[in-house]
């Protein structure tokens, strides 16, 4: 996996690399390349390998709408979220989709079950119908990915996160930020040995990001960061968090309140405390993040921290908006986000 932090903005309006672009650069004419693209057998095998070097450097994308939108405006924004069966992200599709409805464009939406290489292809896919613009979430891409976003000449907006290099916009909020404020605000509550419980973080940027909020939190307070249980699955479920627990409480037995990485975990984790005779939070505190329904239904009510999930998907689609427009260029919009303390601490 190749991820790139390099900047490389753009803006609407630019326009994104051509046929001709490319035969320049691997020095041939633009219907040879075209022939390339189209799988011509007759294409010598260095040429096409200079062709798909060139294509690779510049970011270029075949336009399969060439032949049909005459207008070159296909009337949709492409939005990619990492799972469709996470409520928080639901939230945020819905949010983008309202947004629209006040507009004649569509949404077209695909999920990349939390892998680069998946957001890759889709990125691709999505280009070559020539979306007006596309919401991604989280700011962590393939270098591929980087290029052909940073050359489509359509705004792009980065969501769920605050990348320090940005493509283009950004409407996000920090999860080590999110987290530290969790942190800080059970501290006083008297809790002093927290455990952390999170998934794969190779493949979950934004889990990896609220545990360098967790660590930094502790960090200032003084207290001691090591009981972690990683559970080699993203996206983590109710069973994980069960699971999990088990292991914290076998590895660390007197870890007086666990963080899950999500609200779903934190329930799982909850139920297997109750199925082991243990009282919440009378023997051990949970708390989770991301304040999904099943957190303020449970009994006791999970700890957590609100995001904004709809807010963000909203924001996104209307920042989307008034860059189409020219009423706005690529900003940094901060979402809030803020602390929810319920009977599970």
């Amino acid at each position: 996996m190749s991820i790139e932090q390099e900047p490389r903005p753009t803006e609407a309006g630019n326009g994104p690399p051509t046929m001709a672009d490319v035969g320049r650069v691997a020095g041939v004419s633009a219907m040879t390349v075209s022939r390339a693209l189209k799988g011509n057998s007759y294409i010598a095998r260095g040429t096409f390998e200079r062709i798909m070097a060139a294509v690779d450097q510049l970011g270029y994308v075949l336009d399969q709408s060439a032949g049909t939108l005459s207008s070159r405006r296909s009337g949709f924004i492409a939005a990619i979220v990492p799972s469709i069966d996470n409520s928080n992200f639901a939230d945020t599709a819905r949010g983008i989709t309202d947004a629209l409805a006040q507009t004649s464009m569509q949404l077209l939406l695909g999920y990349t079950n939390y892998s680069v290489e998946r957001e890759e292809e889709l990125i691709e896919s999505m280009l070559r119908r020539r979306p007006e613009g596309i919401i991604l979430t989280g700011g962590e891409h393939t270098s591929r990915a980087r290029s052909m976003l940073a050359n489509a000449g359509i705004p792009v907006i980065e969501t769920w996160d605050v990348p320090e290099n940005p493509i283009n916009a950004v409407v996000g909020f920090s999860n080590a930020d999110a987290m530290e404020a969790l942190v800080d605000t059970l501290v006083p509550q008297g809790y002093s040995r927290f455990g952390f419980i999170i998934g794969t973080e190779a493949s979950d940027a934004r889990g990896r990001q609220r545990h360098i909020g967790f660590d930094r939190a502790l960090l200032r307070h003084g207290l001691s960061s090591h009981r972690v249980v990683s559970v080699e699955s993203t996206p983590m479920r109710m069973a994980h968090g069960a699971e999990a627990i088990r292991q914290l409480l076998r590895n660390f037995a007197d870890t007086d309140i666990a963080i899950c990485v999500g609200d779903l975990p934190a329930f799982g984790a909850m139920m297997e405390c109750r199925r082991m005779g243990l009282s919440v939070p009378g023997d051990i505190a949970i708390a989770g993040f991301g304040d999904y329904e099943i957190a303020s239904v449970s009994e006791p009510g999970i700890t957590t921290v609100n995001v904004d999930s709809y807010g963000i998907g909203a924001q996104a689609a209307g920042q989307m908006i008034a860059m189409l427009e020219k009423r706005s260029t690529a900003a940094t919009i901060k979402t809030s986000y803020h602390v929810l303390l319920r009977g599970s601490t």
